[in-house]
């Protein structure tokens, strides 16, 4: 059955301005360890990186009014992984939620410090705006 974990972190922000701060793609390596360990490049309408396991080919929802930050992310093995990824408006500040979907192969102890990873990657992104 399939498995997922939504984390979230608590911005004291607007959340449209925290959303308009980290939209971009290729802002994305200043916080998301997870997606990238280098810069992203451009590549037509994907973005290439260097991931955590490999060359990764990731596709990004265009700038929008809701706050939707989706990617899906091709792995060198040709898996590809649905990150649903939201900034909205939590009173008068913003919080941000990343869904992390358990993979088929995954064991629990790899789905597990995928968790921790999510978690500190949303703690690294809160930093950017202390």
């Amino acid at each position: 059955m399939p498995e997922s974990t939504t984390l979230s972190v608590l911005i004291n922000r607007n959340w449209h301005e925290v959303y308009e701060a980290i939209w971009r793609p290729e802002d994305f390596p200043k916080w998301a360890s997870g997606l990238s360990k280098s810069a992203l490049t451009r590549t037509g309408e994907v973005w290439k990186a260097d991931g955590p396991a490999g060359p990764v080919t990731i596709e990004f929802t265009g700038h929008n009014e809701y706050g939707v930050m989706d990617h899906s992310v091709t792995l060198a093995n040709g898996t590809v992984v649905y990150v649903p990824l939201r900034v909205i408006r939590n009173g008068a500040d913003a919080e941000v939620l990343l869904t992390l979907q358990r993979q088929a192969d995954m064991t629990d102890e790899q789905y597990a410090a995928d968790v921790e990873w999510v978690r500190h990657d949303l703690l690294a992104l809160k930093g950017l705006f202390a």
